[in-house]
């Protein structure tokens, strides 16, 4: 059924207008003073006519061909270690550097080369993440 100009438009149909408003501003085609008139005409718009006349002036978009922009590399996006096991190794690291500084002082106040407790702290906890920081990259080929 062909859509007439005095056919009631839906709020999908306002939505769809607005994304093609919103692409026209970032292509500085509209300013942002006149996209903010034009959206609040659009959410007043009953009709298809009313829609049409807001993007009269304006050259058709292809909304499902639109240029993406390039995602920049971030450490989001580059293939490694996981942003929680980069958060678990500092953790790791906070924690073990807290008990060396610990383990020092003791050791140097009491004028003795006390036994290196920190290892325990460390040991254990390392070991662990380094084999989930080995072995946990697979993992996410098993969750699909």
């Amino acid at each position: 059924m062909a859509q007439s100009p005095e056919m009631r438009a839906s709020d999908v149909d306002r939505d769809r207008v607005a994304a093609v408003l919103r692409e026209h501003t970032a292509q500085g085609r509209i300013t942002m003073d006149e996209f903010n008139e034009r959206l609040e005409q659009l959410y007043q718009s009953k009709t298809y006519g009313e829609l049409a006349r807001l993007t009269a002036d304006l050259p058709d978009v292809d909304m499902r061909h639109r240029q993406v922009a390039k995602v920049s590399d971030t450490p989001a996006t580059k293939p490694g270690m996981h942003s929680g096991m980069r958060a678990a190794w500092a953790a790791w690291a906070m924690a073990s550097s807290i008990n060396w500084v610990i383990w020092l002082i003791v050791s140097v106040t009491s004028g003795d080369l006390i036994y290196p407790w920190p290892l325990w702290v460390m040991g254990p906890w390392g070991a662990v993440l380094l084999m989930s920081s080995i072995f946990g990259a697979g993992n996410n080929s098993r969750k699909r």
